[in-house]
């Protein structure tokens, strides 16, 4: 008879901006149950989840794990004596734990998560849910961090991804990371296209390696345990790390722009998409940004297109007529405009026909006739010959009917890149054997 009793754990706001890491509380988690020989049902869970919430610390990544366990009420209580120690209470993080003992997860939790994807979720209103529910619950701080850990656990893959992440020792927390330009780029382009995100090859940039003070050494972001391991062969780590973990995450899926946005939706913070036309010539002010409206549902709405995303030329190219699809996360009003959906993406639908109105052209001396007063007409001023009318010209549009993203630099977490289009990685098989945890 199997009395072991399935156990899930989420948390989430471990970190602060001088410091810690939720996924690095994660891998020592990890490491205290593997040393107990706990059974892992799946690979750790890395959600990210709404990335417009203000107060986020960089990703708004939360946790969860799924294990089986004869002694959950022991495993509760180390795990809580982890938060405590690995969380940056003192720098403003607001911790939150969540346990629930089920192999199944509710309705209600998946419907949490979801909302925790694209709306602002209050820490009231986990609160409130976690105990209408009979969560166990344990937070620090305001407890902010309770909305991501139940979103953690209740958040239900229709595609993921995969991400290796490799931490640095103790004594090196802090201090510069030295990598190996050649070698991601050599990586990327020897794993492409099971690994993404990793290298910006028009900027020469590294994308793997966090910039703040946090133990991550960098993170490598791809399809398969395979190729993550051999991304991290290639790579070649110019110092001498604690060791990885391989975390399953909706990183890559694009999941937060998937919700429809309508007048009643569009508040602030939130994340979704438009369908609708344009209704205005766009306008470029200081800073290089675009901004247009588009009328969705018989509303108008202001986008933004900002420099930095590189999608800024296509904007310009928009006119009136044409219809799009954009997503992306709403801005609140200001003195100067009201709500903005700041653009993550742009699908042209439909391309209206540019037509220009001018003067007759004159097919002998292929010059624009002059007019010859109001309701007189035209005529040319070299041959004489004249024309009532004057002519509608078509100039060639610069964009296409497709989508646009941002260049790879200006990628969130949740930004689905070009090459995984299309793709849906629903293989959830999971081993204790494979390579997915490691200290070195």
């Amino acid at each position: 008879m199997d009395d072991q009793t399935v156990l899930n754990i989420g948390f989430d706001d471990t970190d602060s901006p001088k410091g810690m890491c939720t996924t690095f509380l994660a891998y020592k988690i990890v490491d205290l149950l593997k040393k107990q020989k706990t059974e892992f049902l799946d690979f750790p869970r890395l959600i990210r989840f709404n990335p417009n919430i203000p107060w986020k610390t960089r990703g708004n990544g939360a946790v969860s794990l799924k294990i089986k366990t004869r002694n959950p009420l022991k495993i509760k209580n180390q795990i809580r004596n982890l938060v405590s120690k690995y969380s940056d209470t003192q720098n403003g993080a607001n911790p939150g734990l969540v346990f629930f003992e089920s192999d199944s997860i509710p309705d209600e939790m998946k419907k949490f998560s979801n909302l925790a994807l694209w709306q602002l979720i209050n820490r009231k209103t986990a609160k409130v849910f976690a105990k209408k529910n009979k969560l166990e619950f344990f937070y620090q701080g305001n407890g902010q961090g309770l909305v991501g850990a139940i979103g953690a656990i209740g958040y239900d893959f229709h595609d993921h991804t995969l991400e290796l992440l490799s931490y640095r020792k103790k004594i090196k927390f802090g201090k510069k990371r030295n990598i190996s330009t050649a070698n991601v780029k050599d990586m990327q382009e020897k794993t492409f296209p099971f690994t993404f995100n990793n290298f910006d090859s028009k900027k020469g940039r590294i994308l793997i390696t966090p910039h703040g003070p946090d133990p991550v050494f960098y993170g490598v972001r791809g399809e398969n345990v395979s190729s993550l391991i051999s991304a991290t062969k290639i790579i070649k780590a110019d110092e001498k790390l604690d060791g990885y973990m391989i975390f399953k995450s909706n990183q890559g899926t694009g999941d937060h722009l998937k919700n429809e946005l309508t007048a009643e939706k569009m508040k602030p913070y939130a994340s979704g998409k438009i369908i609708g036309m344009v209704s205005n010539k766009p306008k470029t002010i200081k800073g290089g940004h675009v901004f247009f409206k588009i009328i969705s549902q018989k509303n108008e709405f202001w986008c933004a297109v900002y420099k930095p995303t590189g999608m800024t030329n296509v904007a310009m190219e928009l006119i009136q007529g044409d219809e799009i699809s954009v997503g992306g996360g709403v801005r609140k009003a200001s003195k100067n405009f009201p709500r903005i959906l700041n653009l993550e993406f742009i699908k042209i639908i439909h391309l209206e026909k540019n037509l220009s109105i001018s003067n007759p052209l004159c097919k002998n001396c292929n010059k624009n006739m002059k007019s010859k007063g109001k309701n007189q007409g035209f005529q040319c001023v070299l041959c004489g010959r004249k024309s009532q009318n004057k002519e509608k010209i078509e100039i060639p549009r610069k964009i296409k009917k497709q989508l646009y993203i941002p260049r790879i630099s200006a990628h969130r977490h949740l930004t689905r890149p070009i090459q995984r289009m299309g793709v849906i990685n629903n293989d959830s098989k999971f081993k204790e054997s494979h390579s997915w945890f490691c200290v070195y």
